[in-house]
């Protein structure tokens, strides 16, 4: 008896590989899901439900990458009835079903309603409708442990956005700070609550304000690779868990008390925009020893730096008395700062043969009797 075979036509198969080594060799193509996924090892997957995406997370296609370019241009255009139908019923207000969509880590691929996101894009919208199925990655990188520790505590936590730290193993600290809230809300509300219940007023009265404080003063552009989110969990555990004892950043006790949930009550007080500064400002004067050959110039450079305020030239044993003025975060001591000043400016320059530093413990300001600590 002769063998019998299914039928295979295998026509669709050759055409797809052609497409994608086709679209391969093209800059301007959509990220392949399956591609993606193969990379990532990414098939475990979760049910996200439905919220809104912003467009431009959404890279790519769930099986045809092959037919847009990277804007989600058709490569083939063509007179499309169903998409102008649905452009009128977008511009009508007409509420359509959210498109689906799968998710690798931060990027979205498409898996239906290509119509409805290309007219979202062709009339300016932002973010669409969708219903989300995320595949966890599980090939061991680095990036993805990292990945999946962010993801894990997002979802125990029940948080709707994800808490950005760079290194591994940290966020059992966040629990931690989590916990100790949920053990003071059971006591001051003399009632059950759970664990996401506390996480959600961590997360408004504690972590929100704090890493409003951090962003608005600008701290992590000296921090190059860390996040807001790294500074937080650095702040908070040295002030609220490790209690470690310093030797500068007085001002930091003031604004962010030693007790965590002090400084929730303290920050209650404010709204966002009354949050207080990050960063203080401090005058000091300094004495400068110069070579006379190089006085004038000296004086003249002195001038153009903005933090210099005044320059007196004096008789003695000193030739020049400047008053400086300097902004500092609260976590740089003012020795750090003045040194820095002082040597990547002043004492680098030509002519000048020492300096001394002098750093008011008290001032008053006569016109308005204004004094300052």
């Amino acid at each position: 008896m002769a063998p019998t075979f299914s039928k295979f036509n295998p026509l669709p198969t050759i055409r797809k590989l052609i497409n994608s080594r086709k679209c391969q060799q093209e800059e301007n193509c959509l990220q392949s899901f399956d591609e993606r996924q193969e990379t990532e090892e990414a098939y475990t997957s979760i049910k996200r439900g439905t919220s809104m995406v912003p467009l431009d997370r959404i890279v790519g296609s769930v099986g045809r990458y092959h037919d847009f370019d990277s804007q989600f241009k058709p490569r083939a255009p063509e007179k499309d009835e169903r998409q102008e139908a649905i452009i009128k019923l977008m511009q009508s207000g007409k509420s359509l079903p959210p498109i689906s969509l799968y998710q690798i880590k931060d990027d979205y691929f498409i898996l239906d309603g290509h119509h409805r996101f290309t007219a979202a894009r062709q009339l300016g919208h932002t973010h669409i409708s969708a219903c989300i199925l995320e595949l966890l990655p599980s090939k061991d990188t680095l990036e993805n442990r990292l990945y999946i520790e962010k993801t894990e505590f997002r979802d125990k936590a029940g948080l709707a956005k994800t808490i950005d730290l760079t290194e591994l193993g940290q966020f059992p600290l966040l629990e931690q700070q989590i916990r100790e809230h949920q053990q003071f809300l059971v006591k001051e509300k003399n009632q059950q609550i759970t664990f996401q219940q506390a996480a959600a007023d961590w997360y408004r009265s504690i972590y929100r304000p704090l890493s409003t404080l951090i962003k608005n003063s600008g701290l992590v552009k000296s921090f190059k690779g860390r996040t807001v989110d790294d500074l937080y969990l650095y702040i908070s555990v040295h002030q609220w868990i490790k209690g470690k004892s310093r030797k500068y950043g007085i001002g930091v006790d003031k604004l962010i008390p030693k007790n965590m949930e002090e400084f929730r009550k303290k920050m209650a007080e404010h709204t966002e925009l009354e949050y207080p500064e990050m960063r203080r400002e401090i005058s000091v004067f300094i004495l400068l020893v110069v070579d006379g050959q190089h006085e004038q110039k000296i004086i003249d450079r002195l001038l153009e730096l903005p933090e210099v305020r005044e320059v007196h030239c004096v008789h003695g044993s000193i030739d020049i008395i400047i008053k400086v003025t300097l902004m500092r975060d609260l976590l740089t001591s003012d020795a750090e700062l003045l040194s820095e000043f002082v040597q990547s400016t002043i004492r680098s320059w030509k002519g000048v043969l020492s300096t001394q530093t002098l750093l008011p413990g008290f001032s008053r300001i006569k016109d308005d009797d204004r004094c300052y600590i």
